[in-house]
C-alpha cells in the first residue's frame, strides 16, 4: 500500500499512517518482554556485588514504545508518530533523568539542517509526564522514523591481549540498538514485512521496519524546496548501546548521502538530552551552576589528559524552549549537546556514509567524590579495558646497542618488563635506513629473548617543520601564533602523511613492542587548501584526528603499547600522565618523594592506577643538579626505595630514565624487593583507590586498593614522611571491600588480627611507623 501525502496535508497523513499502521507496528514488537520497572531494577550495589541482570530490550503497554534497560537505567523510545527518547530513568535511585523530549540529532548537509527524530507539543520543560507524551505530536520537519534493529555489541577496533591485563572482555557484554531515520517522502508501508521467528532466536539481530522513504518529490511546498530536496536524500542510523552491570550506554550516528550528487557533512549534533537540573540558581545568568548528575566524555577527545580539559565535544548549555525554569535569564546549563566544535566538513559521495565519534553517558547513583570516581574508573575499565595493561618500565638513556642491551640485562634480572629508548637518547623512529632498522630488529630479537618487551619515544605536535607543512593560521594564512604548542606540523600535510607512513612500516619491520608518543595531536585546525590530507579548515580537524586515532587502533589491534600523554584512552591508548609538573623533578630528592604520592593520590580520583605514569629522574631532568638527581644510586638509595614503595605500592608505573636501574648488590636487592611485592600482589595493586588520607609531609598518609573479587580484598599502602617515629589511628572504609562484619587484617607478613566493621564499614586500625617508615595492611 502506498500512501500520497497532499501538500498542504503532511501531518493529517502521517495521523494515517499511524492507524493504519499501529496494529502491525505492534506485532513487530509483540515478541519483546515486557518492561516492568521493578522487577527489571539490580537489587545489588553494583560496585561492590556482580550484576546477574543484563541489557535487553523491552517493550511497554504502548505498542508504539520500546525501552532499552540494563537494570540499573533505562532509555525510552517513541517510535510514532516519530523516534524519540521519551524517558531516561536512573533505576538506581528512581529518578527520571530526562524533563523533555528533543530530537534525537540533528545533522547540517550543504548548509541545511535537518533534526532527526523528535516530537512537537510539549507544554512544559521542567517535566514530563506519561499523559503529556501521548500528546506530542510529529515534526514534520524532521526526519521520519523508519524501523529498528536490536543486536549484540561489536567491537570498533580489534585489542591484542599481549601482556598482563584485567579478565576484561572487549568488546564489552552488553545490547545494540539502532533507530533508522529516513527523509520525509512518500511513504511505502511494510507492516507485513515482520519480524522473522528467526530474528527472535538469541544472538540473533532483530529488525523492525514500519516505514520506507523515497526522495522528496514537487508534492512539497514550494517554499521548502531546496531544504527539502537536501533531506530527500538523506538517512540517519541513531546507535545506542547500554553495557552490562554499569549505569553507561553510548550513542552515535551514521549518516547516509542517499542523493545522486555529493554533499558536504557540515556539522552535526548526536545527542540532545534535556536533563534535569542538579540546583537552581536565580538572580544570576552566569551560575555558578551544579551540573545535572550525568558524566558525559566521548572519543572525540585531545589537548589534555583528564576529562576536564580533554572534552571538546560535549557542550552543556541554556535550553531555550525550559521557560519556567527558576533562572530569569533562563540561561541553566541543563541541556546536554554531544557536537564536534568544529567540522566534520566532509564531502560524500553518492552512496557513502560517515559514521561519528561516539558519546558516553554515565549515570551516577550518589553525588559522593568517592563513589562517583569509583564508577568514572569502572567505566574506563569497562570501554578501554587495555588500559589495565601495566607493564614495568624502564626509560634507557641512551640508545646506542650497548647501553640498551646492559638495560634489557638489568630489567630481566629485576623484574622489569619494558625498555623504552627514551627523549634524548638518539633514537630515531623516522629514520628508514635499513641498517639502522636491522640493528633495531636485532635488539627487539635480543629483547624478547630474555623476556623483555622493546618500545621508542617519537615527538609529534608540539614542534615546527617548516611553512610547508605547519597547521596554517585561519587569520594569517601562515604558520604560527595560535596553535596548542605555538606550532606544530599538519597530520594532514605531505609530511604528516610521510610521518604516519614511517610509523606504520617502523612496527612492521623492527618488531617493537611499544610507542611513548609525546606531543600527541592536540586538536589544532589548518586553514591549508593544498595540504593532501585535508580539503580546507572545516574538515581539518577531523581528518587529523581520523589520521591519528586510526594509527592508534591499529596499534591496538597488534598489542602495540601506547604512552600517549593525551586522552586517547578510548581510541587505543594504553596510558597517559597521571599528572605532574615536570619541573618538580628538578626539586630536592626529599620533596620529589611527597609530591609523588600527592601526584598519585590526586590523580587516582578519575585514573585507575594503570592509566597513568609518574616518573623518576634517575638521572637530572629539569635541571636541579646533583641534589634532584638519584644517581649515584647506592648513595640515595632510600630516596630511591621511598619513591619506588610510594608507586609500586599504588599500582603506578613510573618512567625509571636513566642508563641503569641498579649500580650495586645492595640497590639491586632493594629493586627487586619492591617489583616482586608488586608482583605478588598484582591483582589488588592494579585495583581501585580509595582515598584515605593525602600525603602532606606532616603525618602518617595512607591510600587504599579495594577489589572484592580479589583474595585480598584490600591493600592499604602507609608512609609516615617524618623524621620521627608517628603513631596513628587510620580509619578504613571498608564498604567496597564486600566484607560485612569483621575483617582480618596483618600487617605485611604478621599475623592477622580480627576488627569488627562499624555501621559505616569502617575500621579504626593502631598504626606505628619509625622515622620515615614504610608498611602495609592485607585486610582479607
Amino acid at each position: 500500500m502506498k500512501i500520497e501525502l497532499a501538500s498542504g496535508a503532511r501531518w493529517a497523513g502521517v495521523l494515517i499512517v499511524t492507524a493504519l499502521m499501529g496494529a502491525g507496528f505492534a506485532e513487530g514488537v509483540d515478541g519483546l518482554p515486557l518492561f516492568d520497572r521493578e522487577q527489571a531494577r539490580v537489587k545489588v550495589d553494583w560496585l561492590v556485588a556482580p550484576v546477574a541482570a543484563r541489557t535487553e530490550l523491552y517493550r511497554t503497554e504502548n505498542a508504539n514504545e520500546i525501552v532499552l534497560s540494563n537494570g540499573l537505567i533505562s532509555r525510552t523510545f517513541r517510535l510514532l508518530p516519530n523516534g524519540a527518547t521519551v524517558g531516561m530513568d536512573n533505576l538506581m535511585t528512581g529518578e527520571a533523568m530526562l524533563r523533555g523530549v528533543k530530537p534525537e540529532a540533528r545533522v547540517t548537509l550543504d548548509g541545511v539542517e535537518s533534526k532527526v527524530g523528535g516530537l512537537l507539543g510539549q507544554r512544559n520543560y521542567a517535566y514530563l509526564t506519561p499523559a503529556w507524551i501521548d500528546e506530542l505530536t510529529n515534526d514534520p520537519d524532521a526526519l521520519q522514523y523508519s524501523g529498528y534493529e536490536a543486536g549484540a555489541m561489536e567491537a570498533p577496533f580489534p585489542w591484542e591481549k599481549k601482556r598482563y591485563s584485567s579478565d576484561l572482555p572487549w568488546p564489552p557484554p552488553g545490547k545494540r540498538v539502532t533507530l533508522r531515520f529516513h527523509a520525509d517522502a512518500e511513504l511505502i508501508d511494510l507492516s507485513s514485512s515482520r519480524q522473522s521467528s528467526d530474528n527472535k532466536n538469541a544472538g540473533s539481530p532483530v529488525v523492525c521496519r514500519v516505514r520506507e522513504f523515497r526522495a522528496c518529490g514537487p508534492r512539497v511546498r514550494e517554499e521548502q524546496a531546496d531544504a527539502a530536496s537536501k533531506r530527500g536524500g538523506l538517512s540517519v542510523a541513531v546507535h545506542y548501546e547500554m553495557y552490562d552491570g554499569i549505569p553507561l550506554l553510548a550513542k552515535w550516528l551514521t549518516v547516509t548521502n542517499d542523493s545522486d550528487q555529493a554533499v558536504k557533512l557540515d556539522t552535526f549534533t548526536s545527542e540532545i538530552l534535556a536533563a534535569v537540573e542538579m540546583s537552581s540558581t536565580v538572580g544570576t545568568d552566569t551560575g555558578p551552576y551544579q551540573k545535572p548528575n550525568i558524566v558525559a566524555l566521548s572519543d572525540y577527545m585531545f589537548g589534555g589528559d583528564t576529562l576536564l580539559n580533554a572534552t571538546r565535544a560535549i557542550h552543556w548549555v541554556n535550553d531555550p524552549q525550559y521557560d519556567t525554569q527558576v533562572c530569569y535569564a533562563r540561561r541553566a546549563k541543563v541541556l546536554l549537546e554531544s557536537r564536534p566544535p568544529v567540522g566534520p566538513g566532509v564531502m560524500l559521495a553518492p552512496g557513502e556514509s560517515f559514521e561519528t565519534y561516539r558519546t558516553f553517558e554515565l549515570f551516577p547513583d550518589s553525588t559522593e567524590r568517592e563513589r562517583n570516581g569509583l564508577a568514572t574508573r569502572r567505566m574506563f575499565r569497562t570501554i578501554a579495558p587495555w588500559s589495565t595493561e601495566n607493564p614495568i618500565m624502564m626509560h634507557v638513556r641512551h640508545a646506542a646497542p650497548s647501553a640498551v642491551r646492559a638495560g634489557i640485562d638489568q630489567c630481566a634480572k629485576v623484574g622489569f618488563e619494558l625498555i623504552i629508548l627514551t627523549f634524548g637518547s638518539g633514537f630515531n623512529i623516522e629514520r628508514e635506513d635499513p641498517a639502522y632498522l636491522a640493528e633495531l630488529k636485532e635488539l627487539a630479537d635480543y629483547a624478547h629473548g630474555k623476556g623483555i618487551e622493546i618500545g621508542g619515544y617519537s615527538l609529534l605536535a608540539s614542534r615546527s617543520i617548516d611553512a610547508e607543512n605547519d597547521v596554517v593560521n585561519p587569520a594569517t594564512g601562515k604558520p604560527g601564533g595560535f596553535a596548542t604548542f605555538g606550532n606544530s606540523p599538519c597530520l594532514g600535510s605531505k609530511w604528516g602523511q610521510d610521518y604516519f607512513r614511517k610509523l606504520y612500516a617502523f612496527y612492521e619491520k623492527t618488531g617493537f613492542d611499544m610507542l611513548e608518543h609525546d606531543g600527541s595531536y592536540p586538536g589544532d585546525v589548518c586553514a591549508s587548501t593544498v595540504h593532501p590530507g585535508h580539503g580546507g579548515l572545516d574538515d581539518s580537524q577531523y581528518r587529523q584526528w581520523r589520521t591519528i586515532t586510526d594509527f592508534y587502533r591499529w596499534c591496538r589491534g597488534r598489542g602495540i603499547y601506547l604512552n600517549v600523554p593525551d586522552f586517547y584512552y578510548l581510541n587505543g591508548a594504553n596510558k597517559s600522565a597521571m599528572g605532574y609538573r615536570e619541573t618538580n623533578w628538578s626539586l630536592p630528592r626529599a620533596e620529589q618523594v611527597i609530591h609523588t604520592r600527592q601526584n598519585i593520590y590526586d590523580g587516582t580520583w578519575e585514573k585507575t592506577p594503570s592509566m597513568g605514569w609518574m616518573f623518576v629522574p634517575l638521572t637530572e631532568y629539569q635541571g636541579g643538579g646533583a641534589a634532584a638527581t638519584i644517581e649515584p644510586l647506592a648513595e640515595h638509595l632510600d630516596i630511591y626505595e621511598a619513591l619506588m614503595a610510594g608507586l609500586f605500592g599504588s599500582g603506578v608505573q613510573a618512567c625509571y630514565r636513566g642508563p641503569r636501574l641498579y649500580d650495586t648488590d645492595e640497590t639491586k636487592a632493594v629493586v627487586k624487593k619492591w617489583v616482586d611485592f608488586y608482583k605478588k600482589y598484582r591483582d589488588i595493586l592494579d585495583s581501585d583507590i580509595i582515598h584515605v588520607r593525602r600525603a602532606d609531609g606532616r603525618a602518617i598518609d595512607c591510600m587504599m586498593h579495594v577489589n572484592p573479587a580479589c583474595k585480598e580484598k584490600a591493600l592499604a599502602m602507609v608512609f609516615n614522611p617524618c623524621d620521627t617515629e608517628q603513631e596513628t589511628v587510620l580509619e578504613l572504609p571498608l564498604y567496597y571491600t564486600d566484607l560485612k562484619d569483621k575483617a582480618a587484617i596483618r600487617e605485611q607478613d604478621g599475623a592477622p588480627k580480627t576488627y569488627e566493621l562499624d555501621r559505616t564499614y569502617k575500621v579504626r586500625v593502631p598504626v606505628k611507623l619509625g622515622p620515615k617508615g614504610i608498611s602495609w595492611l592485607i585486610i582479607e
